[in-house]
């Protein structure tokens, strides 16, 4: 626990203007990101009486080893260099909101030569017009059926297109009419495109323009007596109206409106954020976050705005913007957001009338996903912090395990040996962290060799980065690591945990003595009778089962089994897939699914033609003719038997694929030796 004065910089130093600070750990790591009107005065606040600062904020300040700055010219700089760096370096002790899912999106891929209506989810890309999100998947789904009647935009897979665009026939939904099927030329790619541009427009809100057209059409056709046609007109009518029916209109004059709530207590917020377009709900999310320090609501809603908008531009932020609380001051938060859309934006708080209204329902939102995630014990901040103490009372640690890593072994029968790391920081995954080590050295059975191999290449790594970019010490010439972003292995845990009993704790501990490393606590949790297992002591740890910290090492423990189980799966379905391409000179992996994308399966694959399969891009002809002669030499002549299970394969195409090992039902094990974790070996 660092000395928040011995890194303290003098009044002199810190200038009085505008800027962004970084606190730094003993390793570098940037911890925690702040903005400022005035360095001086807010850097000021941090060097006080500990006893007089926040928990988490005094955590934060001894946990440091030093503090830097750089100086802009106005708020709004620092307000976006402050987002850049929190997206960089992901600080331990900034105010992170977590989703409380994974909301679904409908996007329409305009990047492409015929854009695709789907359901995506994850990080939003370019040239994809994205609405919502969606509370469920369904609910668009259900959506796009409707407007498939009136807009009949192509939704199916590349495959899928690529191969009506091969046969010559389309799918379904082509023959249904709720696809245009540009697949086979019934419409250009201009008119497709056309075509996708007014889905967008209709779910952007402007749908009076199409309802009003289409029953001009519908008269029209009625006065000329086709029937047929107006009653499809009719129908697709009926389906848009249907579609708009299921997002009721919340505000009048087709507003363009985001409306977001906050839920807090001493220890936890919640917010929630209702997209309001056309004066309809379109989409809803909710976010919760610990709290680090003494933030207000403000504060809260500051680092809210930035999270949602600092990735997005164009219509994508609305005109206006309602908050509980204005941001001190808010005219940088609102000339920032006026750059990111191109026009200019409000933000301001509801008094009255209809979105007064609606923000009352969105703060119940928000106070309903507050309640329901303080029942969720694993993302429980005062549960996490307990379980942290209780394993550093119980291993006689000096401090609370802020980084934890776990290792395990797993293999089948000796073969495929390979080993997983997993980290939790503060009691929860970071996975971005995780790695995975496939162990070489030696066959057969022995965890033990296996864990002594593994620690050691961890540790090795860690201290040849350690010596790249040099230990910190106080003074400028220790600031060798300017980015604050250490490599993949150089930042070290405070506890090592093993999954294993005495044997393994063993091996963990030889190694990390074997390099001089004495500062990092180890332990196995072994899963006979889940006990603690410590180097060199005779009798285990065992913490009461409802302990908080057992739970968390349990967690630490399993979390590690499943990644080294999924890894060795993975690993044991490529040595059994085989395929009669893998014997063509130079065809790679890249070239192989090139032509399976392409033909759809390898049965067709061995049909086509030489010239047809010059068609793929990138096989030349020699390759092509290299190709037929490997897959007619491929052709079984007797029932096929898949080597992973000794099973006769009766489809031929299951055969030339090579169905793989570890499908879904099949038991698979992380080594023999699970059996006898915690013994003598």
């Amino acid at each position: 626990m660092a000395d928040p004065s011995s890194y303290r910089p003098t009044p002199g130093q810190i200038p009085d203007s505008p800027g962004v600070y970084k606190f730094r750990d003993e390793h570098r790591r940037v911890i925690y990101v702040g903005k400022a009107k005035s360095l001086r005065q807010r850097l000021a606040n941090y060097f006080q009486d500990l006893a007089g600062l926040h928990p988490r904020t005094r955590s934060m300040v001894t946990t440091a080893a030093s503090v830097e700055w750089t100086v802009v010219s106005t708020e709004v700089e620092a307000l976006q260099l402050e987002y850049s760096w929190i997206k960089e370096f992901d600080p331990r002790f900034n105010v992170k909101y977590r989703d409380d899912k994974s909301y679904p999106y409908l996007a329409v891929t305009m990047n492409e030569q015929f854009p695709r209506v789907q359901v995506m989810r994850g990080h939003k890309r370019k040239g994809v017009r994205y609405f919502g999100p969606y509370a469920h998947a369904w609910a668009i789904r259900d959506t796009v059926d409707l407007l498939l009647r009136v807009f009949p935009v192509r939704t199916c897979s590349a495959g899928v297109f690529k191969n009506a665009e091969r046969t010559g026939r389309p799918c379904l939904l082509g023959y249904i009419g709720k696809c245009s099927a540009p697949c086979v030329e019934r419409i250009s790619a201009e008119d497709h495109r056309e075509l996708a541009d007014e889905f967008c427009d209709f779910m952007a809100g402007r749908t009076g323009t199409y309802i009003r057209r289409l029953e001009r059409q519908m008269t029209d056709a009625a006065e000329e007596m086709e029937y047929e046609r107006a009653a499809r007109l009719r129908d697709d009518i009926e389906a848009l109206k249907k579609a708009m029916e299921k997002n009721a209109v919340v505000l009048a004059d087709a507003t363009d409106a985001d409306l977001m709530a906050v839920a807090e207590d001493e220890l936890e917020a919640a917010v929630q954020i209702f997209h309001v377009r056309g004066g309809r709900v379109r989409g809803q999310r909710g976010w919760v976050t610990d709290k680090v320090e003494a933030v207000t609501t403000a504060d809260l809603v500051e680092h809210a705005l930035q999270q949602l908008y600092g990735e997005e531009t164009g219509d994508s932020v609305p005109k206006e913007v309602l908050v509980p609380a204005l941001p001190d001051p808010v005219e940088p938060v609102q000339e920032w957001l006026t750059e990111r859309r191109g026009s200019n934006v409000s933000l301001r708080i509801p008094q009255r009338g209809d979105k007064k209204a609606l923000m009352e329902t969105v703060q119940r939102n928000a106070q309903q996903t507050l309640g329901l995630h303080k029942t969720k014990r694993a993302s429980d901040l005062t549960t996490r912090s307990r379980a942290l103490e209780e394993i550093a009372e119980a291993l006689d640690l000096d401090s609370a395990p802020l980084r934890i890593e776990c290792y395990d072994i797993s293999h089948l029968q000796g073969d495929d040996v390979v080993a997983s790391m997993v980290v939790f920081e503060d009691g929860l995954q970071r996975k971005s962290e995780y790695r995975r080590f496939q162990i070489k050295g030696f066959e057969g059975q022995d965890d033990v060799r296996s864990m002594h191999e593994v620690i050691t290449r961890r540790f090795k790594r860690y201290l040849s980065e350690k010596e790249k970019t040099g230990e910190w010490t106080d003074g400028e010439n220790g600031l060798t690591e300017d980015d604050g972003r250490p490599k993949r292995f150089a930042y070290p845990p405070q506890l090592v945990v093993v999954d294993g009993g005495q044997p393994q704790v063993a091996a963990a501990h030889r190694a990390l003595d074997e390099l001089g490393i004495d500062d990092i606590a180890v332990c196995g949790l072994a899963k006979r009778l889940e006990e603690v297992w410590l180097p060199g002591e005779d009798d285990p740890v065992v913490l009461p089962r409802t302990s908080e910290g057992l739970y968390l090492l349990q967690r630490v423990r399993d979390e590690a089994h499943r990644f080294a189980i999924t890894y060795q799966r993975t690993k044991r379905a490529r040595r059994f897939k085989a395929s009669p391409l893998d014997d063509v000179p130079g065809l790679g992996e890249t070239r192989k699914q090139a032509l399976i994308k392409y033909f759809g399966s390898l049965k067709k694959l061995r049909s086509a033609t030489i010239d047809q399969i010059c068609e793929v891009p990138g096989i030349g002809r020699k390759t092509a003719e290299a190709i037929a002669v490997a897959l007619a030499k491929a052709t079984p002549a007797a029932p096929a038997v898949n080597t992973a299970t000794g099973e006769i394969m009766e489809d031929e195409e299951d055969a030339a694929l090579g169905t793989t090992a570890g499908s879904a039902g099949e038991p698979v094990s992380a080594g023999a030796s699970d059996k006898r974790r915690g013994q003598e070996p």
